[in-house]
């Protein structure tokens, strides 16, 4: 009976080893070695993928610097500033850019308003007191589209006003709208700005101001070098 017994244990040790080997076997074929060709191939597959990484990372840099400098651009000059606008007085064409370097007082304004009529008798006592100066421009933009240059050109010559006027384009006046808000294409309340040497626009109080109230409003830009 012992000897059976033994036997069969010996059988089933002889059964373990031999389930135990298979599994080594069986594992060693799993692993397949990598030769020295793939493991180039693998290498260069991930060099790839870093210069693609790269290269979207700088591809991306260069579109928010090219989409920061064209925000500056927008917000340093409005579009109105390019727009070519015609004197009525001497036919020539200018834009806002052509005064770049220069203070200019602009005023929108409509032939029929006569609180606009008022304050460009102020304006003409500002260039009294401001004497001849090659710094400063002042511009009566005619933002009234129903007006034309020889409307324009009457009333001026009428009044004796000798300094820039123009009719706005849709354009200008649509944009100054928007930039400025509405109130600047109500003549009425006699809108005005400043735009500095350096081409900013600084807005004035609504309502008629007179030729010294002016003059010191212009004053800090007109001494800038």
């Amino acid at each position: 009976m012992r000897k059976k017994i033994t036997i069969t244990s010996a059988i089933l040790l002889i059964a373990i080893l031999a389930a135990g080997y298979s599994g080594v076997f069986a594992a060693e074929e799993a692993i397949v070695p990598v030769t020295g060709e793939e493991e180039k191939m693998e290498m260069e597959t991930q060099d790839e993928d870093i210069d693609n990484e790269d290269m979207d990372k700088s591809h991306s840099e260069d579109m928010d610097a090219e989409s920061s400098e064209m925000s500056e651009v927008s917000m340093d000059t409005p579009a109105w500033f390019g727009v070519p606008l015609t004197d009525v007085r001497s036919g020539e064409q200018y834009t806002i850019n052509d005064f770049n370097g220069n203070v200019v007082l602009v005023e929108t304004l409509a032939i029929w308003c006569s609180n606009c009529l008022k304050q460009q008798k102020e304006v003409k006592e500002l260039h009294g007191l401001l004497g001849e100066r090659d710094d400063f421009v002042s511009l009566g933009l005619d933002i009234d589209l129903n007006d034309t240059d020889e409307d324009l050109l009457s009333y001026v010559n009428g009044y004796g006003f000798d300094w820039h006027y123009a009719v706005a384009t849709p354009e200008v006046a649509r944009e100054i709208g928007e930039l400025y808000g509405t109130q600047f294409l109500n003549p009425p309340s006699t809108p005005m700005l400043i735009i500095d040497k350096t081409g900013q626009v600084h807005t004035l109080p609504f309502g008629i101001k007179r030729a010294a109230e002016l003059l010191e409003q212009l004053e800090p830009f007109l001494g800038e070098s």
